[in-house]
Order: C-alpha cells, then structure tokens, then sequence
C-alpha cells in the first residue's frame, strides 16, 4: 500500500480512537454538561407540544449601556458556544441572552415535530418578550444566521443591527446541484454520526486543519448527545433539522433585509451545506460560505462585509478575541 495512504489510514484510525476515548452520554437535553452560566427556561407550547427552551442570559458587567445582543447558535453548536464572546460583550456593556433553539442541546426535542425557520423566530421572539428584551442586535452563526435573516424579515421593528456570522442559506445548495434528501435518508446520515466523524468534519470544514485541544470540549458536547441511551431522539431531530436546512434558504429574499445588516466570515470556511453528496461533476458549483457571502453582501441593502482572512467557520471559537473586536465593529455606527 503505498505510503501516503498507510499514514492517511493511520491518521483516521488515530481520530477514531482519540475522539471514541472522549465520548461520555450526556444526555439528549444535555442534562449532564455544564454550561458557562446560570440555564434560565421559557416554557410554552408549540404545536401542540408543551416545550422549552433553555437560554442564557448574561447581565452587564460594566456600565450597562442599555442594549441587549442575541446569540443564535448555529447546527453544531449550542449557546454554550458563546461562552467567551458573551463574557467579553457584557465587560463591556452590554446585556447578552443566548438561547438554545427548539431541537438543539438542552432545549425540547418533541417527536415528529415540524421543524421551520419562522416557528424557531416566533419561539424567539417569544422567550425574548418573557426575558424584558427590547429591540436587540441580532447575532446569528451558521444556521443561527439563517433563523436570524428569518427573524430580521419577519419583526424588523425589534433588530437594532444584524450580524451574520459565516452564515448558511445564502444561497440555495439544492439549486446548485445538492440533491435533495429526504428524511429517511438523513435518519441513516445521523446514524453514523459519532465523535470521529465530527471531529473528522470540524477539522476540515471549520478549523482548516488546525485541530486544539479547546475544540475537544464542543466535540464531546455534540458526541455526548449521540452516545446518550436517548440518542435516537437526538438523531431524529437532527435529520428534521438538517431537512429544514436543505429547503429554507433564505438567498432570495436578502434584498428585502430592511435593517443595517453586516457579514462576518472566517474565509477559509470551506462549509457548503451537503456539497459532499452533489454529483462530483457539480460539487465545485456549490458554493461555500465565504464564496456565497461576496453575492450576498451586494444582495442586502447597505450590507457591509468583514472578512476574516486566517479563520474559518467559527471565527468566535477559534480566535474568540479577534472576533469579538470584529463583532463590536459591526455594532458600532
């Protein structure tokens, strides 16, 4: 076998080994993994399901300067994600809630619900009126950029500003050659889903190849859900979720963004939601997220663009403290 391959497959086999160690149920509402604040809850019903979600919200630190952030999580991520950028926005001010949506981390995960863009904003919108929030910026990451696009149509009278942070849904993957998949498809897809596998995606999507130990944490958050005794829950979800995904782009209706909206994108993001499965002739169609966002900010009157030259697909993860510096630029006039 030639030389190149025996260090690949050793390589593989390494990630497997490594990222298997790591893997300890945590529950599929994350009930065993501690987040970086108090978990507050707003319960309702949706559906006809009661429901909850769970949210963090951090107070000003320093002077309050009367605004709140919002931090919209992303499909792979939780609100626990937000730890460092939330810390850092409320030393300066500001008042910050991160909520985990309907479907994700410790929030509900109701059988054979309908997962849709506008119900995850009403859900939102909703928590933010029991938490006393007023017109807030509006930060949203990867899918959390989609939700926070759809929120910023659907209420523009609450978004101060939205930020949109390597977001997905700028353009519309299906019409680019991703084949659809249905839900029996992405069942099996999450079936196989296991800390090497994610570990395996992060590295290469998001982290460009740089792999730290920090990242290990957030592997083992998403691992921990699948490995729980209640992980076909979790799977479930994650296939409904990926399905809302796949249909909901928002590329559309971006001239229709009424709000001053700006682009932070990692650029060596090599994110392109499914690409893997286009037919290899049309993969390169595809578009990744940084290639979607040039269209894009041209798309969204008075959208401005920060490119983050050296990061990629979570730049608040890998660099929380250049990104925060790019954040508070977006949300300064």
């Amino acid at each position: 076998m030639p030389l190149r391959f025996l260090a690949a497959a050793a390589c593989s086999a390494l990630l497997s080994t490594t990222a298997s160690a790591q893997t300890v149920p945590l529950g599929a509402d994350l009930e065993r993994f501690d987040y970086p604040a108090p978990v507050h809850w707003f319960e309702t019903t949706s559906q006809g399901h009661p429901v909850r979600m769970a949210f963090l919200d951090w107070p000003a630190t320093d002077t309050p300067n009367g605004t709140t952030v919002v931090l919209l999580h992303g499909k792979n991520f939780c609100a626990a994600t937000w730890g460092d950028t939330a810390r850092g926005l409320a030393a300066a001010g500001y008042r910050v809630i991160a909520p985990d949506q309907i479907g994700f981390c410790k929030s509900s995960k109701p059988s054979g619900y309908q997962y849709s863009f506008h119900t995850m904003a009403a859900l939102t919108a909703a928590l933010l009126d029991r938490a006393g929030a007023g017109k807030v910026v509006l930060v949203g990451h990867s899918t959390g950029g989609i939700l926070a696009t759809r929120f910023a149509l659907l209420y523009p009278e609450r978004v101060a500003k939205l930020v949109l942070v390597n977001p997905l849904g700028l353009n519309d993957t299906l019409s680019e050659g991703v084949p659809y998949a249905d839900l029996g498809k992405l069942r099996a897809e999450e079936a196989k889903t296991d800390a090497a596998s994610i570990k395996a995606y992060q590295l290469r999507n998001y982290y460009h190849g740089v792999w730290r130990p920090a990242y290990d944490r957030w592997v083992a958050m998403l691992a921990g859900q699948y490995a729980s005794p209640d992980g076909d829950t979790v799977r479930d979800a994650q296939a409904r979720l990926s399905d809302m995904i796949q249909t909901q782009p928002v590329a559309a209706e971006l001239p229709r963004l009424a709000v001053p909206t700006t682009l932070i994108i990692g650029q060596r993001d090599l994110t392109a939601f499914r690409a893997n499965s286009a037919p290899e002739g049309r993969r390169a169609q595809v578009r990744t997220v940084p290639q979607a966002a040039e269209d894009a900010v041209k798309r969204i009157p008075g959208a401005r663009l920060i490119r983050l030259d050296d990061l990629g697909h979570s730049p608040q993860v890998e660099a929380p403290a250049e990104f925060l510096q790019s954040l508070r630029s977006a949300m300064t006039p």
